[in-house]
């Protein structure tokens, strides 16, 4: 017995602005209510996935953002000389 190859299974977007276009277009579908019902499910798990991905990437910019932040607040900063370029 073969599987069709559901929405989930499709690769995941590579950015973030990709998975989240693809996740309001979906959830635009979701909400129309033009989904077939068997089709709901999977459209559901798809969607989860890709908030998955979002929520992943969104953690990570904020954990490089404090890191930035941290390593600023810890290093003796100088004014900026514009002579020295």
């Amino acid at each position: 017995m073969t599987k069709a190859k559901s929405p989930t299974s499709k690769a995941l977007p590579a950015t973030y602005e990709a998975a989240l276009a693809e996740l309001e277009a979906l959830v635009q579908k979701l909400e129309s209510g033009q989904i077939p019902l068997d089709d709901l499910l999977a459209g559901y798990q798809r969607g989860a996935a890709l908030l998955g991905l979002c929520k992943d990437k969104l953690a990570a910019v904020e954990n490089q953002i404090n890191l930035l932040d941290d390593s600023a607040q810890g290093s003796s900063t100088k004014p900026w000389d514009d002579s020295a370029v």
